[in-house]
């Protein structure tokens, strides 16, 4: 462990950069926050934060500076603002979710800044990052960098996975995330085609739950479906759309074609230019899958 706890930068504070930065303050770990929408950020004032206005005075005396933002570009352009208040030994933790080749472009970013470039996804959704206990997945090319980050991510998760070089945690996260999507689309069929067929789709939750295939997943997002509590997202449809994107463009840069992931996709592509991209990704459900004629 280091001799103290760094003081750190998250820029981005929507919802799971806010639940992180909250933690982070609560690990007694000083906190300075920057978000596009000052609003959203203030509020952590009260746990200590310093607010600031812009990237770079975020960053200012930072030991690490946490993105937590929405996409690869937005990433590059916020960390590119706050270089003026980066300083030589400051490691920047990137946790979006991005395609390995998009890690490999911030990481020559952060080489150009003259920071530690730490990749760093997160597996969890807003209630694993408000209580503390979300998944890191981790690589850096500067071992001493691990362990001044460590406290940080103490702060937000209950385990780290550190892997040995920059990109794997990206894939690691893609393949992960096609489960889950997976998942999320095949409790939607399962809840359609039951209710096409007559039979109460909450039998087939309770059906499963007394099976070996039963998960916490099924539980929360099945009765969900059917109650359609869609609209306080743990995790944004959007969002889950771009991730179907970099999940089958990575498969298909690695000679690949996912059938089921293709078929996720164009579901959430359909369900974004239904308007639910600001639901729950299991507002996939409110898609219709009846055939046209």
């Amino acid at each position: 462990m280091p001799d103290a706890l760094p003081t750190v930068a998250v820029l981005g504070t929507g919802t799971m950069g806010f639940a992180m930065a909250a933690n982070i303050a609560k690990a007694g770990i000083g906190l300075r926050v920057w978000n596009r929408r000052r609003e959203l950020a203030e509020p952590l004032a009260k746990d200590g934060a310093l607010v600031c206005d812009s990237p770079a005075e975020a960053s200012e005396g930072a030991d690490a500076v946490l993105t937590v933002l929405a996409n690869e570009a937005i990433v590059s352009e916020v960390i590119d603002k706050a270089r003026d208040g980066l300083g030589v030994s400051t490691a920047w933790i990137q946790s979006c979710t991005v395609a390995p080749d998009g890690t490999h472009r911030l990481a020559e970013q952060a080489d150009k800044l003259g920071v530690e470039y730490v990749e760093a996804p997160l597996l969890g959704t807003k209630e694993p990052a408000e209580a503390g206990e979300l998944t890191i997945l981790a690589a850096t090319a500067a071992a001493p960098t691990r362990q001044q980050v460590q406290p940080v991510f103490d702060a937000v998760g209950t385990r780290t996975v550190w892997l040995d070089h920059i990109g794997q945690p990206s894939a690691l996260k893609l393949a992960y995330n096609a489960w889950v999507l997976t998942t999320v689309e095949g409790i939607a069929e399962s809840l359609t085609l039951a209710r096409a067929l007559g039979v109460d789709p909450r039998l087939v939750i309770d059906v499963i739950g007394h099976s070996g295939l039963n998960s916490v997943y099924v539980q929360t997002k099945g009765p969900k479906m059917i109650d359609d509590d869609l609209d306080d997202p743990s995790f944004p449809l959007q969002a889950a759309a771009k991730d179907a994107g970099l999940i089958t463009d990575a498969a298909r840069a690695a000679g690949l074609r996912l059938g089921i992931a293709e078929t996720v996709r164009e579901r959430l592509d359909s369900a974004v230019r239904g308007g639910f991209g600001h639901a729950d990704v299991a507002a996939t459900y409110r898609v219709s899958r009846r055939m046209s004629t």
